[in-house]
C-alpha cells in the first residue's frame, strides 16, 4: 500500500491534495456576526472544493462585537473605528497571519487608516469584485450595501478609478429601507420574503437605469439574494469573490 493514507472511520485513506504550506489567512471579523460565520464557511469550503480529502483553511479571526460596529456607522466614529480595527490587525499579524482581510464592505472606510503600518498584504474587497465585473465585459452597475457604501464615495471611487466602472445606486429613500434590512434583520440572521422583494425591486429600477449587472455590495446580502432570484442579471457577490481571491493567495495560485 502506497501512502501517504490515515486512518479514518476505521479505514484507511488517502491523503489527497495540496503539499506545499498553505498560508495564514488573517480575518477582521464580527461585523456582522452572520457574514463572519459565512465567511469562515466559504474559505474552508473553497480550500477543500481546490485540495480535496481532509484540507481546510489556515484562519486566524479577530471577531469584535457588532454593537460596537453598529455605533461606528450609525455615529460615523470613523476615527475610533480606524484606531479599534488597527489594533485588531496588528494583532492578528503578531499571531501569524499572512494576509488580511476585512469582511465588512463597510468598514473599508477606514481601510487604508487600519493597515497603516502592517509588513503582510491587505486584500481589498474591492477589488476581486472589479476585475469579475471587467473580465465579464461590463461598465456600467448597480451598487447595493449600507448606506455609507451607497452615499459616500470610497468604495464608488476605487471601483471608478482603479476598473473604470460606473455605479448605479437605489435613491435616497431607497437607500435608508435598504440600510435598515441589513442591520435590523441580515445581521440579525433574519431573512423575510417581503424584504428580498424589496431589494428586488430596487435593482430592478436600477436595471431600468442601465445597470448591466449588479453589486451585492454587503456581505449579508448574498443571505438574502442569489442568482435565482434575478434570471439574466450578472450579479457580483463580493463575499464570494473575495474569498476566492484570499484562498487563490493562501494557496500560491493567484
Amino acid at each position: 500500500m502506497g501512502g501517504p493514507f490515515l486512518w479514518s472511520a476505521g479505514q484507511w485513506l488517502p491523503v489527497t491534495g495540496h503539499t506545499a504550506r498553505m498560508r495564514v489567512i488573517g480575518i477582521l471579523g464580527g461585523s456582522s456576526d452572520q457574514a463572519t460565520a459565512d465567511y469562515y464557511r466559504q474559505l474552508n469550503l473553497a480550500v477543500k472544493r481546490r485540495l480535496g480529502g481532509f484540507h481546510t483553511a489556515e484562519l486566524i479571526v479577530n471577531s469584535q462585537d457588532f454593537a460596537v460596529a453598529e455605533r461606528w456607522v450609525r455615529e460615523g466614529a470613523w476615527d475610533e473605528a480606524a484606531v479599534d480595527l488597527r489594533r485588531r490587525a496588528q494583532a492578528l499579524e503578531r499571531a501569524g497571519a499572512e494576509l488580511l482581510i476585512c469582511v465588512s464592505n463597510t468598514l473599508h472606510r477606514c481601510a487604508a487608516q487600519f493597515t497603516q503600518g502592517l509588513a503582510i498584504p491587505f486584500l481589498h474587497i474591492v477589488d476581486p469584485t472589479g476585475r469579475a465585473i471587467r473580465a465579464a465585459g461590463l461598465h456600467r452597475v448597480a451598487l447595493l450595501g449600507t448606506g455609507p457604501v451607497m452615499s459616500e464615495d470610497y468604495i464608488q471611487r476605487r471601483y471608478r478609478e482603479q476598473f473604470g466602472i460606473e455605479l448605479v445606486v437605489p435613491d435616497p429613500e431607497q437607500q435608508r429601507e435598504l440600510h435598515r434590512i441589513i442591520f435590523h434583520e441580515l445581521c440579525q440572521g433574519q431573512f423575510l420574503p417581503a424584504s428580498k422583494a424589496y431589494y428586488l425591486q430596487a435593482i430592478e429600477q436600477c436595471r431600468q437605469r442601465g445597470a448591466e449587472g449588479v453589486i451585492l455590495g454587503c456581505t449579508e446580502i448574498p443571505l438574502l439574494i442569489g442568482p435565482q432570484d434575478l434570471p439574466g442579471l450578472p450579479q457580483f457577490d463580493t463575499a464570494a469573490l473575495h474569498v476566492e481571491a484570499a484562498v487563490d493567495w493562501a494557496l500560491g495560485t493567484h
